[in-house]
């Protein structure tokens, strides 16, 4: 490259160490839109194939887009003679605040990343019974699926009393506990099942006492 450029008149050299940068950048820039466009893609063909909600498919888009973005951003400040130390540094504090804000939200991400999970490997879908069980052996929540989102499990209480009583369980704690299945269609068995407990005999209700004997 330097020996090409010696064959050039001074004022073209001048011109080129300004333009070889600026096409670099133009085509990192490109780079950087056909790569999140191309991932956007494949991330929507993902979601048709596993259907994935509305609510999961954002918050996925936003991370690739920003990764995108940062790193676009990076390589321009490198090719427009931001110092590799400065850069390195600057990424460094980044990550060590990014790392900081992840361990404050574990519980909220961990919730997140277990929903994914539930979509990808389908343990249970809307409309099936499940019993969330801290063992095999002893009972717990009952109830059919009504929505699945990005933080909770919503179950319809199938031991409630009343009717539509709604059960919130973290998507985290779903994967650590046991889960007993039944697939939408499939009658839930008799003994899952509330059942209503025989009203008290009110003092109407009691027999009546006998009729002393009279005697002639």
């Amino acid at each position: 490259m330097i020996r090409w450029k010696t064959h050039l008149p001074v004022w073209m050299q001048d011109w080129l160490d300004l333009i070889i940068p600026g096409v670099q950048i133009i085509l990192i820039i490109v780079a950087a839109m056909l790569l999140q466009r191309l991932l956007k893609r494949v991330i929507h063909r993902a979601s048709d194939h596993y259907q994935f909600p509305h609510e999961l498919l954002m918050p996925v888009t936003t991370v690739v887009r920003w990764i995108i973005i940062i790193s676009a951003a990076l390589m321009v400040l490198e090719r427009m003679g931001v110092s590799a130390s400065v850069l390195w540094t600057a990424f460094t504090g980044f990550a060590t605040v990014g790392a900081v804000a992840f361990f404050a939200a574990w519980s909220v991400l961990s919730n997140l990343f277990c929903a994914f999970l539930i979509f990808i490997v389908g343990p249970f879908r809307v409309g099936d019974h499940i019993e969330v069980l801290d063992t095999a052996e002893k009972p717990g929540a009952v109830g059919r699926v009504v929505d699945i989102n990005l933080l909770y499990t919503t179950l319809e209480d199938s031991t409630a009393p009343e009717p539509g009583t709604l059960l919130q369980i973290p998507n985290a704690l779903i994967f650590q506990r046991v889960v007993r299945r039944w697939r939408a269609g499939t009658p839930l068995p008799e003994d899952k099942l509330h059942k209503p407990t025989p009203p008290e005999p009110s003092a109407s209700d009691a027999p009546a006492a006998p009729k002393p004997a009279t005697f002639p």
